[in-house]
């Protein structure tokens, strides 16, 4: 009976894997020129964020010591 438990898991672990290597060989993987493309939109995004909150901090400041 514990075989049989074993040789299951096994059978399971190793059907695993080679769903997860068939799987991983249909990924698409972007180009060194898309990661670079893609890394630069990211920091100008985040760089128009910090800058957004960083006005709207600055404007509430603003305002709030208008008023005390």
């Amino acid at each position: 009976m514990a075989k049989e438990k074993i040789k299951k898991e096994k059978v399971k672990k190793e059907s695993f894997l080679k769903g997860t290597h068939k799987e991983m060989k249909q990924v698409r993987w972007p180009s060194g020129k898309e990661v670079i493309k893609y890394s630069i939109a990211t920091v100008f995004l985040v760089l128009f964020c910090v800058a957004f909150f960083v006005l709207i901090d600055l404007l509430s400041s603003f305002i709030k010591g208008l008023f005390v």
